[in-house]
């Protein structure tokens, strides 16, 4: 495993991300929210578009899982969804590149099967990450050979709405730990210190906040949200 990856070990990440319809979408913004994660204390970053990613590795000397969300008609996946994304990354060279590895149908049809073994037959030293939903999808992308397994998308498919990764002590995780041979990254409503503790403690190779970090809408919300009706 290359060394810059490696100290990710134990260690958190914080993803800078903030989509056009978002208040804090810009590169530069994005850029110095990774400065601040930095000077928490993060040690990577995972981040949205070339763009962003080009503005945070101006700034910041981290590691960078980098993905591009893109929508397309015909698909439900919208993390990396097609080759030209991978490629697109590829020319800011991100640590890591993360996928949607569910058992959704990529754009043209496409399965994870072939679009990853059109990615490893096109960019063969390029880590990639899983993004899935549940236990099985993580299953079969360890076994076709992601490099890192993520729970991104615990809840946020159609196979996965009522799971919440956080249940019974982060079983979704430790079934997943139990099954598979490649590291696991946390990640998905992992919003307190506490979560992410217990998560490397239960053995996940590093841990994904987003949302209660770089969000200060949402962060806003809950706040505001516990003072209606007083």
């Amino acid at each position: 495993m290359d060394n810059r990856i490696e100290q990710l070990k134990g260690k958190l990440i914080v993803s800078c991300q903030a989509l056009p319809d978002e208040p804090l979408h810009s590169s530069f913004i994005m850029g110095r929210m990774a400065v601040a994660a930095k000077q928490g204390g993060a040690m990577g970053i995972r981040a949205n578009t070339i763009e962003d990613i080009a503005e945070i590795r101006s700034q910041v000397d981290l590691p960078v899982i980098g993905i591009i969300k893109k929508d397309y008609a015909d698909s439900k996946i919208y993390i990396t969804p097609t080759m030209k994304e991978i490629d697109a990354l590829m020319k800011v060279g991100p640590e890591i590149i993360a996928l949607d590895a569910t058992v959704n149908q990529r754009p043209g049809g496409l399965n994870t099967d072939r679009f990853y073994a059109a990615i490893r037959e096109k960019y063969p030293d390029q880590p990639l990450m899983a993004d899935c939903s549940t236990v099985e999808e993580a299953v079969h992308a360890d076994e076709l050979g992601f490099d890192f397994i993520g729970t991104t998308l615990v809840g946020y498919t159609d196979q996965s709405r009522d799971l919440k990764v956080e249940e019974n002590d982060f079983e979704i995780i430790r079934s997943i730990l139990s099954q598979v041979k490649h590291p696991v990254i946390a990640e998905g409503n992992i919003n307190t210190p506490q979560k992410a503790r217990r998560v490397i403690e239960l053995g996940a190779f590093s841990v994904v906040v987003g949302s209660i970090i770089t969000r200060p809408q949402l962060i806003t919300r809950s706040f505001a949200e516990a003072l209606e009706g007083i």
